[in-house]
């Protein structure tokens, strides 16, 4: 018999779910503090949670039983996700049960603007009837604009698409045929902004997402533009957008997320122009009955069959295969990372192929690795080996794997290629004594870098005094050089350096450095 702790408020649903299940077991108890969770969970095989529940290392490490922690929702920020990969812990969570609801939330939210549903509300119940002075927009014909095309931006799109609207998107890492595939025409940020009549905003809140639509951007849009965001508190920078509703720089706003919940005491609050709603998202009948039972199903297809969906951190290989691939599996994923931070536009395929010694592992550990650091850190969920493939999958990146045992001059080496639409970009890394990372080649730049750190990559043309004067600028930055390596293409006139700095370069740094006669491009990558 399987026990499964309920340690959350779930739909009833799911927990009828659970208890038509043979070999099942379950008790409910909410409201548990660490103390009193780490007393009970010892006998318990499955957690299921909510966001109320905080699944702590010492929870974990209590928890002697425990084989799987379900979260019905998709936030994982209250389980220690390391402890629990260290315990043999699986987590798990329903990324895409709620995206239909978040999704009409904004689709709602469109209306309300349109029509000033929320003015006319209070109009007639104070006994006014304001007809012209509330006289509203049709959105047929109009341009939708969306800001992150997962599955939560496709759904926008075809109920858009479905209301005659004309849809328009952007998403870095998604590629140009599944905008197609769901009715979008893909463009960049700026046309985005410029040609839209209602944004709305479906990408995570990560470091590089934080504010993007600031001052800036909202200068960029028209006067009679409705802004919507359903998505995260944060990627708005709302003082910007009190200043741009107040002075009549955009028509309005809808706001279902703050930087700060409630925002209480937010500016934004004594404006008429914008529609305010407390994090209702995810918050209907449908969408909490559909995680519950999505929760349910998954845990219990874990405890009978071992198939684990939607999982965070489960590892796929033997002890045995692990050891054997993790050095080359830790070189593809820094590959990852310093290729995605080389290109700008969506990948459409990755090609991994491993040499020498790398191919008597198993490829496919190799190459999800690097998928791992192609994508980690650009979703609201942990990217790991166990979810990427399907995460590439979402986002139109197939996968390409080759092996061979000729070694190419080295006794090993991966190559990974990002193809784009209109470029690729190869990279090559080998391993120094079986653990130390090299990257030995971008494209046709043969160039050695220890791959750690900061790492400045500028382009340039091949000529005297380029150096000298990159050097000069990070020097009057206090920016320290601790690396330096220059690899010239005498065919192309062109080279290539990799800088090893103390600390990221911001924005203006970078522009400085581009505006060095000669220099083509500066990219800062964080290793």
């Amino acid at each position: 018999m399987k026990k499964i702790l309920i340690s959350d408020k779930l739909a009833e649903d799911g927990i009828n779910f659970l208890n038509e299940q043979d070999g099942i077991q379950i008790h409910i108890q909410t409201g548990l503090n660490e103390d009193a969770l780490c007393e009970i969970i010892p006998e318990y095989d499955a957690l299921l949670i909510r966001s109320d529940t905080q699944v702590t290392g010492r929870v974990l490490k209590a928890a002697k039983n425990l084989k799987v922690v379900g979260r019905a929702g998709i936030g994982v920020d209250n389980v220690d996700l390391d402890v629990a990969m260290e315990q043999g812990i699986i987590v798990m969570n329903t990324p895409d049960a709620n995206a239909t609801t978040t999704a009409e939330l904004a689709i709602a939210h469109i209306f309300s603007l349109s029509r000033n549903l929320p003015v006319a509300n209070q109009s007639v119940r104070e006994g006014k009837w304001e007809r012209s002075k509330l006289t509203g927009a049709e959105i047929t014909h109009k341009t939708l604009a969306i800001l992150g095309f997962g599955t939560i931006g496709r759904i926008v799109a075809q109920r858009g698409n479905g209301l005659g609207m004309r849809v328009i998107a952007h998403d870095p890492f998604v590629a140009p045929d599944i905008f197609a595939e769901h009715g979008a025409e893909m463009v960049d940020l700026e046309t985005l902004l410029k040609q839209a009549d209602y944004l709305t905003l479906h990408c995570p809140l990560l470091e590089k997402t934080r504010n993007i639509i600031g001052r800036e951007q909202l200068a960029m849009m028209k006067k009679s533009a409705r802004l919507i965001n359903c998505a995260r508190g944060g990627l708005v920078d709302e003082a910007a957008l009190y200043d741009a509703l107040k002075e009549g720089r955009i028509a309005g706003a809808a706001l279902d997320v703050y930087e700060h919940e409630p925002p209480k005491d937010s500016p934004l609050l004594s404006l008429d122009n914008i529609v305010f709603t407390p994090h209702l998202g995810a918050s209907t009948k449908e969408a909490q009955v559909a995680v519950s039972v999505e929760i349910a199903r998954q845990v219990v297809r874990y405890l009978q069959t071992g198939e684990a969906i939607n999982a965070l951190n489960l590892p796929r290989l033997s002890a045995d295969e692990l050891k054997k691939a993790q050095p080359f599996m830790n070189l593809a994923h820094i590959l990852g990372k310093v290729l995605v931070g080389l290109i700008d536009q969506p990948i459409e395929k990755l090609e991994v192929a491993v040499f020498g010694k790398a191919a008597q592992a198993k490829i496919r550990p190799i190459s999800t690795e690097a998928m791992v650091g192609l994508l980690a850190g650009q979703f609201d969920s942990p990217v790991n080996r166990v979810n990427v493939e399907n995460i590439a999958k979402r986002q139109g990146i197939t996968l390409i794997e080759s092996q061979t045992e000729e070694s190419e001059g080295y006794q090993s080496l991966i190559k990974i290629t990002g193809h784009c639409t209109d470029k690729a970009i190869c990279l090559a890394g080998t391993l120094l004594g079986d653990h130390h990372p090299r990257l030995v080649s971008i494209n046709h730049f043969e160039i050695e870098v220890v791959p750690e750190g900061v790492l400045l990559i500028t382009r340039h043309d091949d000529k005297p005094g380029v150096i000298a004067a990159i050097s000069s600028i990070l020097g009057a930055s206090n920016i320290n050089i601790t690396r330096m390596q220059v690899s010239i293409a005498d065919e192309q006139q062109s080279a290539m350096m990799v800088i090893s700095v103390s600390e990221p370069l911001n924005d203006t740094l970078l522009k400085a450095i581009c505006e060095v006669p000669a220099v083509h491009s500066a990219r800062i990558i964080v290793l």
